[in-house]
């Protein structure tokens, strides 16, 4: 599903959940911001990402076939080089440094509370894209 708002920027967030009602969390918490696009599989995210423009990714660690870390991995060897952050319950040190390896901005826990989560986008955001202005909307928002 894409979600457009009139008054966003023009930075889409890919969200890639398995998790219904988690992706809908995360829909709520970015929709003021970004034109969110929300998928349910980490094959649904590869695919969309060869015909249409990301700035940014929000990946579940574990989904179905593909997991978040495939998923990423599979954007890099196509060389999307937005930014990609996981999320996920089973963080270990051997995930983050796999993660780190494939390129992720960042691994995030479950549970993610709102402001981890909105900080490591707004990290993201900036470190990318140097938007402090959007970022201190974010942040602020």
């Amino acid at each position: 599903m894409i979600w457009d708002f009139m008054d966003q920027t023009n930075y889409q967030l890919l969200i890639a959940d398995d998790d219904a009602d988690f992706r809908q969390a995360l829909c709520d918490i970015f929709a003021p911001f970004f034109r969110l696009i929300e998928v349910g599989s980490g094959e649904e995210a590869v695919e969309l990402v060869t015909h249409q423009e990301i700035h940014l990714a929000l990946f579940d660690m574990h989904m179905k076939q593909l997991t978040g870390l495939d998923a990423l991995r599979q954007l890099r060897a196509l060389h999307i080089v937005a930014p990609c952050i996981i999320i996920t319950a089973d963080y270990t040190d051997s995930l983050r440094d796999d993660a780190e390896q494939a390129e992720a901005f960042s691994v995030l826990r479950k549970p993610v509370t709102r402001r981890d989560l909105v900080c490591a986008v707004a990290n993201a955001v900036e470190s990318v894209y140097d938007d402090s202005e959007f970022t201190h909307r974010l942040l602020c928002g």
